[in-house]
């Protein structure tokens, strides 16, 4: 607390004492705020001197609006949006005149139509926060988004290549600390609270203060941006959301992100599933109960709502809502999951997990394979399906030979956040951290020449764990039972490189639930025991790979070659891996292939690579114990008929 804010205190102003006991968060991508301390630091950083295919919707589902046409559909669509935006606290919104308000011509007609609230809509009484008109921009195309961003928002600037280069202020990463989930009567025994959960509770009452102050900006402006969108590639279960915010950037952001509705959809859209209410730079009250920082994000499950204030990161809504995936699916026996997956040409599906630096991206990023997905999946009883429209790319030390369909996809309609350009050529410095090492690129899916449209396939038939062990014991490759899967998809594992100024010290082991642990709302076990059952039921094989080093920890081995590991990969999709020799390892217990073709055969038993036996011995033992330490948190947990399935996942961890 700073010392006015003290001072604050001893003039009346009640101390609220806060939480903050929650260390255990995965922060995936989270990272450090900028240096720059002004809009105008940031933006000298950033330059350097010299038509999809959508799911057809369920004809049998309920519409809230009938399909009108011309002028009385505009009304509807702004009455809807009224609401959205209507400070239930205070009973009022704002008019809405749509379109840009620079246009004066073109919104002169519409400027005094007065909007008639459709059946069952509340009546937004007038007050003074509707003596002036809110323009609203409705699903705007790419082509207006961009001259939105660039007229409007600084930092705003076309590349070389046509995408959108943008700024997202002082956070360049999410901010998880500040993330908060309404704890109610429901809620309360459905999501999983406590240690290593990312579910920091609210109440309801903070909740609401916080959405009024959000929506209350929102409802300030002279326009407002508003997507409406799909996600999940089912159509039988996909979900229509609502994305309101104050930044160009931000709608483009999540016309990439999520599906686009056809017109057809749009005008057959009416009340949306869910809402985010984006406040973007506008700060939450500090003083506010269960505050600690400018920062809040809030999820409500119960109003289907989510707030953001203090952060213009556009990740915040792509993972808010992939949480909520995480809520609404399991509901429905829907397995949601954080992975990518590819299909073959023979429709064999597979689905890869892992952190950050595992190969998740390039190594389901398959030329002979068709990309489903890179991020975020659901598997229900017909197959998987791609929660997303687009992919998320991370673009730091990016390169055509290295990853040309991420290269390739980085063209008009994807934006760019937070890279360096040149001055004059507005060509991209993809290696300049000036502003993040977090440099990211959002695209539609179909930017990427082998997608899979419709992104649905059929039942996977492998399943793989990555990660990058820097402690180098892992095999290459290992072939799970179902026990082993579920223990190692609940461990999260990977090795994270460790370096200081002083040199390069231990690599640091992370453990993040599910390969998501930032994301889930339930408790890890559940999600594992329905991919246990799914696994079962379609003949799914778990797969652990290790992308990261051989033949001694970082500094003394080398790292796996991508070749190798491609190689791996191939005969995990054709099958052949299935029919080689196998042995177990001592203390995991891992089942490893004695031959693979294109890959040495002494490197597939990590012992084998390593001259130093007793140090292998030594630091695979570490590992075991850090595996151990950290699974110790789930052991309580009951899950299966007579707790029998946990018996069995804690029975497939390392063994002394």
């Amino acid at each position: 607390m700073t010392s006015n804010e003290e001072a604050a205190g001893r003039q009346g102003l009640p101390k609220i004492q806060t939480d903050k006991s929650h260390d255990e968060i995965c922060h995936d991508d989270s990272v450090p705020t900028v240096k720059a301390q002004t809009i105008d630091e940031l933006h000298s950083l950033q330059m350097k001197k010299s038509a999809p295919s959508t799911p057809t919707p369920d004809k049998t589902q309920d519409v809230a609006f009938a399909p009108p046409s011309g002028q009385e559909r505009q009304k509807q669509q702004l009455q809807s949006i009224s609401a959205s935006l209507a400070s239930l606290t205070r009973g009022y919104g704002p008019k809405l005149v749509k379109g840009d308000p620079a246009r004066k011509a073109e919104t002169a007609g519409v400027s005094h139509v007065t909007q008639h609230p459709a059946h069952g809509t509340p009546t937004i009484s007038v007050s003074d926060s509707s003596l002036k008109f809110t323009h609203v921009l409705y699903n705007l195309s790419p082509a207006e988004l961009y001259e939105q961003a660039i007229k409007y928002e600084k930092g705003s600037f076309i590349t070389s290549t046509g995408a959108l280069a943008t700024l997202s202020g002082a956070k360049t990463g999410r901010s998880p600390k500040d993330k908060r989930v309404v704890k109610d009567e429901t809620t309360q025994d459905d999501l999983w609270w406590g240690k290593g959960s990312p579910n920091i509770e609210m109440d309801e009452q903070t909740f609401m203060v916080n959405r009024e102050r959000a929506v209350d900006y929102l409802n300030s402006l002279e326009k407002v941006f508003v997507n409406d969108q799909f996600l999940n590639w089912d159509p039988q279960n996909r979900i229509k959301v609502r994305i309101v915010s104050a930044r160009a950037y931000h709608s483009l952001f999540m016309h990439n992100m999520c599906i686009r509705p056809t017109p057809e959809e749009l005008e057959n859209f009416g009340t949306p599933d869910f809402t985010i209410y984006n406040a973007g730079q506008f700060p939450c009250n500090r003083y506010t109960h269960y505050m600690t920082s400018s920062t809040s994000i809030d999820l409500n499950l119960a109003r289907r709502e989510m707030v953001i204030l203090g952060t213009q990161y556009a990740g915040e809504m792509k993972k808010g809502l992939f949480s909520v995936m995480h809520y609404l699916m399991p509901k429905r026996q829907i397995l949601s999951l954080h992975s990518g997956s590819n299909m073959g040409k023979d429709g064999d599906v597979a689905l890869f997990f892992g952190l950050s630096g595992t190969g998740k991206t390039t190594l389901s990023t398959d030329h002979n394979r068709f990309l489903i997905g890179d991020d975020e999946h659901c598997w229900s009883d017909t197959g998987v399906a791609n929660i997303e429209g687009g992919c998320y790319a991370k673009c730091i030390d990016l390169s055509r030979e290295k990853e040309p369909d991420i290269w390739n996809a980085i063209k008009f309609g994807t934006v760019l956040e937070n890279v360096v350009f040149e001055e004059h050529t507005r060509e991209v410095d993809y290696t300049d951290k000036s502003v993040t090492e977090n440099t990211r690129a959002a695209y539609p899916i179909e930017f990427i020449p082998n997608a899979k449209l419709p992104c649905v396939g059929p039942h996977p038939k492998n399943v793989i764990l990555l990660a990058c062990d820097a402690f180098g014991v892992l095999p290459p490759v290992s072939k799970l039972s179902l026990a082993q899967t579920m223990y190692h998809f609940i461990s999260g594992y990977t090795a994270l490189v460790a370096g200081t100024e002083d040199g390069i010290k231990e690599p640091q082991a992370t453990f993040s639930a599910c390969f998501g642990a930032a994301f889930i709302m339930l408790h890890p076990t559940k999600y594992a025991a329905m991919l246990a059952e799914k696994m079962q039921k379609h003949g799914a094989t778990g797969w652990l790979v290790n992308t990261g080093w051989s033949g001694g920890r970082y500094g003394v081995g080398s790292r796996i070659k991508l070749a190798h590991t491609r190689k791996i990969i191939d005969a995990i999709h054709s099958g052949s891996l299935l029919n080689a020799n196998y042995k177990k390892t001592e203390v995991f217990g891992l089942e490893i292939p004695s031959e693979i073709e294109g890959v040495p055969s002494d490197i597939l038993d990590p012992v084998n690579t390593w001259s130093d036996k007793d140090a292998y011995n030594e630091t695979l033992l570490k590992l075991a114990g850090l595996f151990k330490n950290n699974f110790e948190v789930f052991v309580s947990h009951k899950i299966g008929i007579d707790n029998n399935l946990a018996e069995e996942i804690l029975a497939a961890g390392p063994v002394f």
